[in-house]
């Protein structure tokens, strides 16, 4: 049976993370929102559990992301968290993919969210 893999290396050089997966292992993984707080608590909601950054203010709180479980970055469509991605690297993290498409992606798949509109 074919088996999707999890992660996929993107022209750009960034790991990104199959949503459907992702949905599956929620408990693995450290969520990081870096979208602004009116869009984490705004209409498209946000993954369950993730952990809200503000991208603007990640290189300050990085110390605040335990290193414990891998991370995945999310944003509204992708860029603003690709751009986290880069920088949890550079900081020392290992462990970082990209939710490519971000939430616009995951809600036109119809993953969970809470909050938002519907969510």
């Amino acid at each position: 049976m074919y088996k999707r893999q999890p992660l996929a290396f993107t022209f750009a050089g960034l790991w990104e993370i199959d949503p459907q997966w992702l949905e599956e292992h929620l408990a693995e993984v450290r969520v990081l929102d870096v979208r602004e707080p009116e869009e984490f608590d705004g209409p498209l909601g946000h993954l369950p559990g993730a952990q809200p950054v503000p991208l603007g203010e990640l290189a300050q709180r990085v110390a605040e992301i335990p290193p414990d479980l891998p991370v995945v970055t999310v944003c509204r469509a992708g860029a603003r968290s690709a751009q986290a991605a880069v920088l949890l690297r550079r900081a020392g993290f290992e462990r970082v993919a990209n939710l490519g498409g971000g939430m616009l992606r995951w809600r036109a798949d119809s993953h969970p969210v809470e909050g938002g509109v519907g969510g």
